[in-house]
C-alpha cells in the first residue's frame, strides 16, 4: 500500500462525509472522482464500506436527542409513533438493496450514469426550491405513517449513484408536506438504518474478497468521512433553512457537466 494509496483514501473518505448529508450525492462524487484519479476498490466496497464513518457522525451529534427517545418509548406514544416511521421508511431500501445490490453495483455503478444523474438532479432542485409547496409539519416526530412510507419509497431512488439520498428524501418529504428543516432532519434520521443496512450487507457480501490493504485504505477513508461527517451534519439543517437548496442544484449540475466533459475528453 503506497502513501499515494492511503491519500486518494483520505480524500475520498473526506468527500464521503461532506457529500453524504448534502443533496449532491455522495456515492456519485467517490465513483466520479475515484474514477479521474485511478482509485479502484474491489467489488465497489469501498465506496459502500467507507459510510460507517458518516454513520457514527451522525449518531455521535444526535446521540442526545437518540437517548431521549429510547428513554421515552416505554411511555411515549410519540417516541414509538416516531420510531415506527423510520423502520417503515427503511424498508423499501432494505427490500430493493437485498434484492438487486449486486446488480446495481454491477450496472449502474458507472461514471456516465453519475454525470446524468447529477445534472437532472441539479435540475429538479432547482423547480423544487422554488415551488410554493405548503408546509404541513413541521416536527420530525409528527410525520404520518404513509408518508414516512412514501419518503423511504423514495429514497429507493437513490440506489442509482447520482441522484442522492438525502436529495430524494428531501425533496420527497418537501413535496408531502414537511418543511425544509424537519424534511432534512427526517433524512438523517433514515439515513442511521440505511446506510447501516448498506454497510452490514457489503461487508457480508465482500469481506472474504478484503486483503489487509483493503482494509487499511478503509480505515482512513472512514476516518475521514467520520470528521467531515461531523462538520456538515451540524452545519448543514441551519444552512437548508436559511438558503434552500439553489447552491446545492448549481453544484450538481457544474460537477456533472464538468465530469461528462471529462470523460468526453480522457475517457
Amino acid at each position: 500500500m503506497s502513501s499515494i494509496e492511503i491519500l486518494k483514501a483520505l480524500f475520498l473518505g473526506a468527500v464521503e462525509g461532506f457529500t453524504e448529508f448534502l443533496p449532491v450525492s455522495s456515492t456519485g462524487h467517490l465513483l466520479l472522482i475515484g474514477h479521474f484519479i485511478g482509485f479502484e476498490s474491489k467489488g465497489k466496497s469501498f465506496e459502500i464500506l467507507v459510510q460507517l464513518g458518516a454513520i457514527l457522525a451522525i449518531l455521535l451529534v444526535y446521540s442526545g436527542k437518540l437517548i431521549a427517545i429510547a428513554r421515552a418509548l416505554p411511555t411515549s406514544e410519540r417516541a414509538r409513533h416516531f420510531v415506527k416511521n423510520v423502520l417503515v421508511a427503511f424498508l423499501p431500501a432494505m427490500v430493493l438493496g437485498g434484492l438487486f445490490g449486486g446488480v446495481i453495483k454491477g450496472v449502474l455503478f458507472n461514471p456516465l450514469i453519475v454525470c446524468v444523474m447529477l445534472v437532472l438532479g441539479g435540475l429538479l432542485l432547482i423547480v423544487i426550491d422554488d415551488l410554493p409547496l405548503e408546509a404541513r409539519y413541521h416536527d420530525v416526530m409528527d410525520l404520518p405513517t404513509m408518508t414516512a412510507l412514501k419518503i423511504g419509497a423514495i429514497q429507493c431512488l437513490a440506489m442509482i449513484p447520482g441522484v442522492s439520498r438525502s436529495g430524494a428524501t428531501i425533496v420527497g418529504a418537501m413535496a408531502m408536506g414537511a418543511d425544509k428543516r424537519t424534511a432534512a432532519e427526517f433524512s438523517f434520521f433514515l439515513a442511521m438504518p440505511t446506510m447501516a443496512g448498506a454497510f452490514g450487507y457489503d461487508l457480508l457480501k465482500n469481506y472474504k474478497n478484503l486483503d489487509w490493504n483493503d482494509g487499511m485504505l478503509i480505515v482512513v477513508g472512514f476516518a475521514a468521512a467520520f470528521v467531515s461527517g461531523l462538520i456538515v451534519v451540524r452545519g448543514f439543517l441551519g444552512f437548508v433553512s436559511k438558503h434552500g437548496f439553489l447552491p446545492f442544484a448549481w453544484w450538481r449540475i457544474i460537477v456533472g457537466l464538468a465530469g461528462l466533459a471529462g470523460l468526453f475528453v480522457y475517457g
